[in-house]
């Protein structure tokens, strides 16, 4: 069979054109024939091809943003209805003229909502695309006797309009990572004084066994013993500075008497499963549903330093966590030692995190472009410096760092850097086996994954690549006996329930029925999570539609010839068992959105789907 290619039993194979019409497949489907945003479709010799512009990787960056202007803000003195308290601002830019709209609103969109069932109320009141449910005959939103107002809140993090207001003000007292800072730099200079010192060392002895071997004539015997006596590194009489020791991350007088009093010790990161922190898709609906599945770890999307600094609220929004999520980390990224370091101490302070992890892998043009990602990787003098100031933080607040193989395909220097980041004090390191070049094309490299993790310590070293099947996270685990823990990325988009697998020893394979219900609790976690009114259903449906562009890609088990499917394989043209299978399966976007219907309701005119991620590498 060749390689590469998923193959589907006979029964369920259709072909492009089936009774005169052409049948949904995930490939050739409308969505795929759209214009590329790189280059132009041209005639030549009767035949389509493309111009050579070079083709942007990894993200359709040209793609249509839809905003919602169908109707606006209701103010927040109507949210409960008439009858409330009036608005007391003079210059207030929201509606106040309630009638209107609702009649713009339109009709709601079920008769249940998610938010009033759950929790006893319902704080987008008569705004809620489910209102009818949660207000009384005069139109007031109502609150169940059950409601307990003092409970604490589902999630925590994000920022306060204080804490805001002290960031844009500059008035946040960044000391403390001023000093951390320069005793990174104290260390690194240390370093490399030592590491010259016994530079010149060396070159020193072996200008003096040259002049030796120059000045007289020694037997073959005797000047091959002296070849193999002649030590690699100078002795310490002869250069006393190679007696230093190695210094080791940037520890200082770190009590937890008060700051630390309350926190966990250091997170165990081995024999995990992890969730990889995933741009735009690893939200906190879907690492909700992760966690049920059984992952052990998450971790917030990739959140950028200056942003968090500058109080971004979008930003911010990235570090919020589920009270589900036990263990739970913050992903940054950025491309100055000085201002990751303030912005893991800001969150460090302020906000409930288990650990923090610095992205060193990011292949993102922007990121790469500005010095942060993986460029880090080559800017070893940046890294020494952020990871040394970043891991002395916090005895009690792991620092972890996560890693590409190198930025180009022919050259990998993870096996270098590793064994160095352990050294400045990072406490864990994942390593993505593949590089920057790469991106999602070729298959991870678990030997070499092997091979770094063979240099460390005693640091945990996570596995992550190429992990959609039980069989799959055997076959690495065997091949890679040192790595520590696995992480998983696009496995889990695909298959969230591959936590479950992995924990079960089986596959599992569920029905179409099972699935749809899948993404009926992800919308019902995103009405909560976002909010029940017009904006939060419109975002709770865009998640939900960049979901389903790796979601499409899950072939059940039965209609495979050799299960279990690989992550790569680009599969068949292929009917499911039932209507709703067969609408799951599909490459195209319109049948995204159909889904997307049936459970947010009617998307907005003029409404179109573009996903942000190009999820094919096969």
């Amino acid at each position: 069979m060749e390689a590469g290619i998923c193959y589907i039993k006979p029964e369920y194979l259709v072909t492009e054109v089936n009774n005169g019409s052409e049948a949904v497949t995930t490939e050739n489907t409308e969505s795929n024939k759209r214009k590329r945003e790189d280059g132009e479709q041209v005639e030549a010799g009767g035949k389509k091809k493309w111009d050579k512009k070079e083709r942007k990787r990894g993200q359709n960056k040209n793609r249509p943003v839809f905003k919602d202007e169908r109707y606006s803000h209701l103010c927040h003195s109507l949210i409960d209805g008439t009858g409330g308290k009036p608005c007391s601002l003079a210059n207030c830019r929201y509606v106040h003229d309630l009638d209107a709209f609702l009649t713009a609103k339109g009709e709601d969109l079920g008769p249940e909502c998610y938010v009033y069932t759950t929790k006893g109320y319902c704080a987008r009141g008569v705004s809620c695309r489910f209102a009818k449910a949660h207000t009384n005959e005069q139109g007031r939103n109502l609150k169940r006797e059950d409601y307990d107002e003092k409970a604490p809140p589902t999630t925590c993090n994000g920022v306060s309009s204080e804490l805001q207001v002290r960031l844009r003000k500059h008035e946040y007292d960044f000391g403390r990572s001023k000093e951390l800072i320069k005793m990174a730099e104290k260390l690194r200079d240390a370093r490399k004084q030592k590491e010259q010192q016994e530079k010149d060392g060396k070159q020193e002895k072996t200008e003096e066994t040259v002049d030796a071997s120059a000045g007289e004539k020694q037997p073959n015997d005797e000047l091959q013993k002296e070849e193999q006596t002649d030590p690699k590194e100078p002795a310490a009489q002869d250069n006393p500075t190679v007696a230093i020791e190695t210094p080791t991350g940037c520890a200082i007088d770190d009590s937890t008497a008060g700051r630390d009093a309350d926190q966990k010790p250091a997170v165990d990161f081995r024999e995990k499963l992890v969730l990889s922190p995933l741009t735009t898709l690893g939200n906190l609906p879907f690492r909700r549903i992760c966690k049920e599945f059984g992952a052990d770890i998450t971790c917030g999307e990739m959140a950028c330093a200056q942003p968090l600094l500058k109080g971004l609220g979008q930003e911010w929004a990235l570090t919020k966590r589920h009270q589900s999520e036990d263990v739970f980390g913050v992903q940054l990224c950025g491309n100055n030692p000085n201002m990751i370091n303030q912005a893991a101490q800001v969150i460090h302070e302020t906000a409930k995190v288990d650990f923090i992890d610095l992205n060193i892998g990011c292949p993102i043009d922007l990121i790469y472009q500005q010095g942060g990602g993986s460029a880090l990787m080559r800017r070893t003098n940046i890294l020494e410096l952020t990871v040394r100031s970043c891991a002395a933080l916090s005895d009690r607040l792991p620092f972890t760092v996560k890693m590409r193989t190198g930025i180009y395909a022919d050259k990998s220097v993870a096996h270098e850097l590793l064994p160095l980041v352990e050294e400045w004090g990072a406490s864990a390191v994942t390593l993505h086996g593949r590089s920057r070049e790469q991106r999602y094309t070729k298959h991870a490299n678990w030997t070499y994954i092997e091979e770094c993790a063979a240099k460390a310590k005693r640091m945990p070293v996570i596995g992550n690549g190429d992990i959609l099947s039980y069989e799959d996270y055997v076959e690495r685990r065997t091949l890679a006996p040192h790595v520590s823990s696995v992480m998983i990325g696009r496995g889990a988009l695909i298959k969230p329930w591959i936590f479950r697998e992995i924990k079960e020893k089986q596959a599992w394979s569920p029905s179409s029925g099972q699935r749809y219900e899948l993404l009926q609790k992800f919308c019902n976690y995103g009405l909560e999570h976002w909010g029940s009114d017009t904006k939060g259903v419109e975002t709770t449906r865009r998640f939900l539609l960049e979901w389903q562009s790796f979601l499409y890609r899950y072939i059940p088990e039965e209609l495979q010839t050799a299960p279990p499917q690989k992550i790569n394989a680009r599969p068949q043209k292929y009917r499911g068992r039932d209507e709703m299978e067969t609408l799951m399966g599909s490459g195209n976007a319109a049948d995204w959105v159909k889904l997307s219907e049936s459970l947010l309701g009617p998307v907005p005119d003029g409404f179109s789907f573009v996903p942000k991620h190009k999820a094919n590498a096969f």
